[in-house]
Formats: structure tokens, sequence, C-alpha cells
């Protein structure tokens, strides 16, 4: 599946049927905007939303077709909402700085939150933005402005357009940016040989943007991800030492495309993985069930963890660094109910660690004092 985006490309594919008729609309600066929600069929309390961002000329019940949102929102049990942009001349378009408009898509995105927050039981708290080439820029803005009220950010094939660039976020964000080192249209140095223009900051200058709002020490992790399929790409995965996540999937190979489970890497796949926490360097483990509760986090050193129900007698919790090392080892007794430790981690240096019980998820903890 690609979404290769070019300046003389507009999208104008309508769907008919059943599909049309989930498009709802919003008035927002007087104007009627367009959007798509997907839910799963059955939930119990708040739903986590992600918001995605369709590319310049795209239009929502492609974009629906093609990606399947209603599986989707089934297989992450969240709320997915595919808001649509307006045309700004080029076609359909975010107002991302590039243009003369006035169209406030930041406000809109947000009022369309609030609006939606009570209808659907949206998570104010689990709120994710993600978005592909334009869409991957407006996704940058909405972490830069607004920030504060979102969970995490995860652009694909998209850049910090120069006038955000010597803006201040408002907060640090969570942030992943997947970006192909072959793409022409949005290229990984910011310089498009399509549009023959540069279009933003290169994938390099943004990670240090990111790094200097997110509290980023020393060099990153780095793990190349396995190699199983003879697609022709390597995924490359920078984790960088950060108060606040901040990840760097670097395709080699790869050009102004969205990869799917054709591939080493399902985009939406590993998206998901780093929204819930559940991305790892190589050698920690990453696909596991159950909830683990830990707090203070960050914290100066004292860590209580709320262990997750299990059949074992015993459950090893275990401390891995950014490298995938294990730094530590306690092992639990089984209790009748939750049951809550005390481990000590001032021994080690301030940091990002990872810490998992028994078969739960495994929880980041910033050590930080």
């Amino acid at each position: 599946m690609k979404k290769t985006l070019t300046i003389c490309i507009l999208l104008t594919i309508c769907w008919m049927g059943t599909l049309s008729a989930q498009v709802q609309h919003f008035t927002w600066q007087n104007v009627q905007r367009e959007y798509l929600v997907r839910t799963p069929a059955n939930h119990d309390g708040l739903l986590p939303v992600m918001f995605f961002l369709h590319g310049l000329g795209d239009n929502i019940t492609r974009c629906d077709q093609e990606f399947n949102f209603g599986q989707i929102a089934e297989d992450f049990g969240w709320a997915i909402v595919v808001p649509q942009a307006r045309n700004l001349g080029m076609g359909t378009m975010w107002n991302v700085g590039m243009t003369n408009s006035d169209v406030d898509d930041a406000g809109f995105l947000l009022a369309l939150l609030d609006s939606l927050t009570a209808q659907y039981q949206l998570d104010p708290d689990s709120v994710f933005f993600t978005g592909f080439s334009m869409g991957g820029f407006l996704t940058h803005r909405m972490a830069i402005e607004h920030g504060d009220r979102i969970t995490a950010c995860a652009p694909v094939s998209g850049l910090i357009y120069n006038a955000q660039a010597s803006l201040t976020p408002v907060a640090p964000v969570r942030m992943l940016h997947i970006h192909g080192t072959n793409d022409n249209v949005v290229g990984y140095n910011g310089y498009s040989s399509a549009f023959g223009m540069t279009l933003g900051l290169g994938v390099d200058a943004i990670m240090d943007y990111w790094q200097n709002t997110n509290g980023c020490t020393g060099e990153p992790a780095i793990d190349t991800l396995p190699d199983l399929k003879n697609d022709g790409l390597r995924f490359i995965r920078y984790t960088y030492n950060c108060g606040t996540d901040l990840q760097h999937l670097k395709v080699v190979g790869g050009t102004h495309t969205w990869y799917d489970d054709q591939y080493d890497v399902d985009y939406k796949n590993v998206i998901y993985e780093f929204f819930t926490g559940r991305s790892a360097p190589s050698g920690i483990p990453d696909r596991k069930t159950g909830q683990l509760r830990v707090w203070p986090n960050p914290t100066n050193g004292n860590l209580n963890i709320q262990l997750p129900d299990s059949d074992s007698p015993a459950q090893n919790i275990k401390v891995f660094d950014v490298y995938g090392k294990v730094v530590d080892v306690v092992e639990t007794q089984r209790a009748a109910s939750l049951q809550t430790v005390q481990i000590n981690l001032s021994r080690y240096p301030d940091g990002v660690y990872f810490v998992q019980a028994g078969n739960s998820a495994v929880t980041k903890v910033v050590v930080a004092r």
C-alpha cells in the first residue's frame, strides 16, 4: 500500500454507499468541515482517541477505504478521527504556513476534539495525533502549539515548516518521527526535488529541536529492526535519553510511502506501540500483556510498583537500561490481591529505564535527581 503524492496529483475519488453516509459535519470559522469517526463495536469506559491527518490532495473517504480505520479502531480499542482538509488552492491541504490562508486548522482540530469528547466518551488524557506527508507537517505543528493537550504524536514523512521552527513548544510532547531517506517529495534533508524547494527543517534538525524540548542528554540508543522480508529497506530506530519519550524511525531506502504489513515494519503497529509505551530498544521485551502501575514517574530513586494479577507464585521485576541490558532483578512473592512493592533506583545514573514485572507490559521510568 503506497501513498505517493506529487504536486500535480489531486485525488478526487468519491466513494459511494454506506461509507459516504458516515461523513459528519462540524462548523468552524463559519465553514462546514467534514470528518469521519470510527469506534470499536464494544468498549467500557473512556476511549483513547487518535487523529489521522491525510496528505496533500487526499480525502477522508478514500483514506478510510484504504486504511480500513474501522478495523484499526477494533484492533486498538480506540476511537479514530479522520478530519478533512479544505481546498486552499492546490487541492485539499492543511494550513501549516505554506500559504497566506487564514484558515485555523489547529483550532479546528481542537474544537472538533472538544465537540466529540462527550459524544464518544473520549479520554482527554489519551489524545494522539499522526499524519502522513502534509498531515505530518500539521502533526508537528499541533505538537508545537498544543502539546499540552496531546499525549503523543507520530508524524510520517512530514517536517517542521520553517515558520514553526523558531517557535518554542508549549510543552514537551512524546514524539516519534518516521521518515524515509529516499523521499523525493518531502526530503529527509528538508529539500523536495518534486517541488524544487526546501519545505522545512531536515530530519536531523527536527530531532535536535525535539531533543532540546524534551530534555534529552547523551547519545541515542540505536537498534535495527529485524530484516525478514525482501523489501529492500532497513528500519533503524533511535531512542533518545529524554525526560519525555523521543524516537526516530529512519527508513533507509524508504520513499514517500506509508508502509504496511507487506514490509518488515507496519507503520500503524509501530505507531501504536509507541503511543502505548510498548516500544523499546532491542533486548527489551515490548509485546507483553497486563498493566503495571508505577509512581512517582519521574522518580528521584524510590519507585512504587503495583503488580498486576498473576497466577505464578512469584513475579520477577526486571529493570533494563536504554540498551536493553538487565541492570536489576527483584523477586516478589505471589499475593492474594494486587500487591505494591518498592524498589530503589538511586544507585543508577540519572536517565531512562524500563521496568517489567512478570509478563506485564514494559513501563518507562525516568530517574532524575
